[in-house]
């Protein structure tokens, strides 16, 4: 027998219907130039100009919404090494709650700053020797909280979906879509989306070379754990792939790409000069496969996801002014 799907195609036009007028129905950006490079037509759907500038706030806000007025009087619990801890204490806010938030102790200052002028309490971990799950949970059992977490949510996953679902209604048929992968609710959101209104297109995730825990456990057929990854995609720093995730993405995930630091550098660097926006590493990635030629074929029409643009100018210098 058939298990169902944690998320389905219906649940990420709930999900749509639940943000419409709440997230920025994000632009569709084209570039002649970008599609001479790659060789194909290329739409670029831009999280990086949604609201806390990343993808996170689909889900975030998709999951907070749907809780009892009385939790929300209690607050919520995340954890989150940026985007999506800017994301719910957004979405907390605007729904008349409080949120804390466990991130790493080398966060980006900038990310951190935005999480607490969106009103969250920030509490600090080392990403390297501590289980920012295990915290996050312990610290929502202590207060009461409900808890959060940037991927292992069905809500999450439905929300973060309704990015790919938006750029399939504005520009039709795809033939590939490409979409950065962290702990996976991304993508995994994208592929129950897409492939649920069109079974032909292929869905491809895309990591950085240091951070490849996905390829590894699609490859094993099992979640396969690596080392903390050191890369400057700070938002695909995964050690293992969400479990619940992974059970949506073993499924309609065709493959998965990787690209070096300097492919990711590159990106950036085509991004703001030709393309005139601005991405941070983790949501360069995608257009970095495209760009660094890490596909393994490259069809008529390609959709890609920018998923955010978190970086403030100093380290955006050290990255992409040489």
């Amino acid at each position: 027998m058939t298990s169902t799907p944690p998320v389905t195609l219906d649940d990420v036009r709930d999900a749509a219907a639940r943000l419409k007028g709440v997230a920025h129905r994000t632009p569709v950006l084209r570039s002649r130039t970008l599609d001479a490079r790659v060789g194909a037509e290329v739409f670029l759907k831009c999280e990086n100009l949604q609201r806390v500038g990343a993808f996170k706030f689909r889900g975030a806000y998709n999951a907070v919404s749907r809780l009892a007025p009385e939790q929300l009087a209690k607050g919520i619990a995340s954890f989150s090494s940026g985007n999506h801890a800017q994301a719910v204490a957004l979405a907390a806010r605007e729904l008349g709650s409080s949120a804390v938030i466990v991130m790493p102790e080398d966060t980006p200052r900038s990310k951190r700053e935005a999480a607490e002028g969106y009103g969250a309490e920030i509490v600090t971990y080392d990403r390297y020797t501590g289980d920012r799950v295990a915290i996050g949970q312990a610290l929502a059992a202590e207060r009461g909280l409900a808890l959060i977490p940037p991927y292992e949510h069905p809500h999450v996953i439905a929300g973060q979906g309704t990015a790919a679902l938006e750029l399939m209604e504005e520009v039709g048929e795809l033939d590939l879509l490409l979409a950065p992968v962290g702990g996976g609710g991304l993508i995994a959101g994208s592929a129950t989306a897409v492939k649920g209104l069109s079974e032909g297109i292929r869905v491809v995730g895309v990591e950085p070379e240091a951070g490849d825990d996905t390829k590894r456990s699609l490859a094993a057929g099992h979640r396969v754990t690596i080392p903390v990854p050191r890369t400057i995609a700070d938002g695909q720093a995964a050690e293992i792939p969400g479990e619940l995730t992974f059970s949506v993405n073993r499924r309609l995930v065709d493959d998965i790409a990787l690209v070096s630091e300097d492919d990711i550098r590159k990106a950036m660097r085509f991004a703001f000069e030709r393309l005139k926006t601005v991405v941070e590493p983790s949501g360069a990635t995608a257009l970095a496969a495209a760009l660094a030629g890490r596909l393994d074929e490259v069809p008529p029409r390609i959709g890609i996801i920018l998923s955010g643009g978190n970086i403030d100018a100093r380290r955006f210098a050290e990255l992409c002014g040489g």
